[in-house]
């Protein structure tokens, strides 16, 4: 038994991504380029609360280590709060106007940490399918093993660069990110 049972985790690990080849090529090809080489791109945010949703845009920046700065720019309410996110933690930079945003997934992350979460997943999370959507290719990833894992879909253009992330946790979308201007610097 014990033997049925460890050859059923090998396969579960080596079918981790369905879909052809190509597609997990280019999955795994853009995770090597993320850990090479910083990156900026700017990202529209929302959030969903269940009861309300908040929708705010970003100017970011990721670097090879692992750490995010952004820069709000929309709405011009908030724009011009700046942050950092690391594994470590994050900070806020603002004059006037301050984000409060209720913590999401049992605390797991706010919404102005959601690019954080994607590029985090997209370098380090166990990658679960990846298959054709029309023009895009659209990936899965769990950002842990954990029982709480958040959940990621993020759909690639054909220049392989994310253009589209959602965040889920028990099923449920908390976060959706649109992708734009996406440069490897």
């Amino acid at each position: 038994m014990k033997r049925i049972a460890i050859l059923l985790c090998l396969v579960l690990l080596l079918a981790g991504c369905s879909g052809s080849d190509g597609e997990l090529d280019r999955a795994m090809n853009l995770r090597s380029k993320l850990l090479a080489r910083s990156v900026s791109f700017d990202a529209q945010i929302t959030a969903d609360y269940a009861d309300k949703t908040y929708t705010f845009t970003m100017n970011c920046a990721a670097d090879t280590q692992g750490n995010l700065t952004f820069t709000v720019i929309e709405p011009e309410l908030i724009s011009g709060i700046s942050g950092t996110v690391s594994a470590t933690g994050g900070k806020l930079t603002f004059d006037d106007v301050s984000l409060a945003f209720d913590l999401m997934a049992d605390g797991q992350f706010s919404p102005v940490s959601g690019p954080w979460v994607l590029m985090k997943t997209l370098r380090s999370g166990y990658l679960t399918s990846c298959n054709r959507e029309g023009d895009a290719l659209r990936i899965s990833i769990d950002d842990s093993y954990r029982d709480d894992a958040l959940h990621l879909d993020i759909w690639l253009n054909n220049e392989d660069v994310p253009i589209r992330g959602e965040i889920m946790w028990k099923g449920r979308r908390l976060l959706t990110i649109d992708v734009k201007n996406f440069t490897f610097v």
